[in-house]
């Protein structure tokens, strides 16, 4: 495997979009910047959530995507842009199913943290432009992961990803297996005004 890097750094701002006969806001749709990116507090410089009850915030702060996992999926569905998973980072030579909760990556000067595997919702399947794919997402166990912002900082394309594994024993991202009726708890209480 390469050596970890940071092959795109992709934000996005909120949009609306019809999709299942109504309007929808989303921010999923993420473009590659050039040049160095600050982050901070809970996002990167440019980059926005469009609903903070179930996306962003400190846990949830920056979402890395392989282009090894890309490469997967491209012998699926055809030809794929950086940014098209919602992430911010576009990663190569990090083996993310295997990096595990607590992880610290320290890229640029930011210092991030694994925080948890992506959960898909229905906004993945409105990019995608087919309402089953994120179930087809979930099932492939591709998911990435969110980070923390342990110490704001810039992070750029081209980016070294020191990557300092956490204490054993550790839970991969790979790993992780909540039980449904967690889920439909945990959803239920998110969904609440």
């Amino acid at each position: 495997m390469t050596e970890p890097v940071v092959l795109s750094v992709n934000v996005g701002a909120p949009r609306t979009t019809e999709w299942g006969g109504r309007l929808v806001t989303s921010a999923i749709w993420k473009e590659p910047v050039d040049g160095p990116v600050a982050l901070a507090g809970v996002n990167l410089d440019g980059d926005d959530q469009a609903d903070r009850r179930v996306h962003g915030g400190p846990d949830k702060a920056v979402y890395a995507y392989s282009v090894e996992d890309y490469g997967w999926w491209e012998r699926q569905v055809g030809p794929l842009q950086p940014g098209t998973f919602g992430e911010n980072l576009t990663t190569q030579g990090v083996e993310i199913n295997g990096c595990s909760i607590g992880d610290l990556w320290r890229v640029g000067c930011a210092v991030l943290e694994v925080s948890q595997p992506r959960s898909p919702c229905f906004k993945l399947g409105m990019r995608m432009g087919d309402e089953g794919f994120p179930g087809r997402f979930e099932a492939a166990g591709r998911q990435g992961c969110y980070l923390r912002i342990r110490q704001p900082g810039a992070i750029a394309a081209g980016d070294i990803i020191d990557i300092e594994r956490t204490a054993t024993p550790a839970i991969a991202i790979g790993d992780p297996r909540v039980p449904d009726g967690w889920r439909r708890s945990a959803a239920r209480a998110l969904a609440r005004p």
